[in-house]
């Protein structure tokens, strides 16, 4: 059973109405570099925060910096590993519990690519991030994507990998899976059930190629019980940033079928 500390957190994250979280992730600076749409972060976290989506992921020194405003207004993830341009392949441990906790983070995030020579570290990161939010009653999200060298880029997006990914971060003890879209609600809503009880929200990945192809694929991860959806550049590098969180929230947060 969840402590009160970690219900408290997750209610704050997600919609009082439909139970699911709209998250959008303006964490990609430092492991993508400075991309179209990141040039100037008060600028663009006060575009998202018009849009009011439940919850903004930043690293920590946006959140201290950029977030006040906010404070208490939309829910706060924490990233606390990150890679870079110079070691693409390999994300680190660079804030800790106590930090997200002074905060006032909802939630920590920690990467975890699964398939790859740094999996034995990154899950044994992930243990001791989960043992230290314990204590601190905060949700632990885990970023599991199944994209190390060991898995072909074919393969990548396979309900075999994905699920996968999901099952082991659910049974590490994460309070949120997010993971990569399999591509069809179908083959996500198997997701979802691999996961259970652990809480499963897509990820945006790179930019898609239309809004209409943006808006169908939140309809399909929807359709197949996820908790919500996490998107990045494809919220942020939208010439129209609190329209299309809009558009979001009415198809996220829509009554169940």
């Amino acid at each position: 059973m969840a402590s009160l500390g970690k219900t408290i957190r997750l209610n704050r994250m997600r919609n009082p109405v439909s139970g699911r979280i709209l998250t959008v992730a303006i964490d990609h600076a430092s492991s993508y570099g400075i991309l179209p749409g990141l040039e100037n972060m008060q600028a663009v976290i006060r575009q998202v925060a018009l849009g009011a989506p439940d919850a903004i992921m930043l690293m920590k020194g946006p959140a201290e910096r950029c977030f006040q405003a906010l404070a208490g207004r939309i829910a706060l993830i924490l990233k606390c590993t990150t890679s870079s341009l110079f070691h693409p392949d390999r994300d680190i441990w660079i804030q800790s519990v106590e930090e997200a906790v002074g905060l006032g983070a909802d939630a920590i995030a920690m990467a975890v690519t699964i398939g790859s020579a740094d999996q034995p570290e990154h899950l044994r990161h992930l243990s001791q991030l989960i043992r230290e939010a314990d204590k601190a009653g905060l949700p632990v999200i885990a970023h599991s994507y199944p994209c190390g060298e060991k898995i072909s880029a074919a393969e990548r997006y396979t309900l075999k990998e994905v699920g996968y990914a999901s099952r082991i971060a659910m049974e590490m003890g994460v309070d949120v899976v997010k993971t990569f879209y399999t591509g069809s609600e179908e083959t996500f809503a198997e997701v979802v059930r691999l996961a259970s009880p652990a809480l499963v929200v897509a990820a945006g990945g790179p930019r898609l190629d239309s809004r209409a192809d943006l808006m169908r694929m939140t309809r399909a991860v929807i359709g197949s019980g996820a908790a919500g959806v996490t998107f990045g550049r494809n919220v942020w590098q939208c010439d129209d940033i609190p329209g299309i969180i809009a558009e979001l929230k009415a198809i996220v947060h829509s009554p169940a079928r």
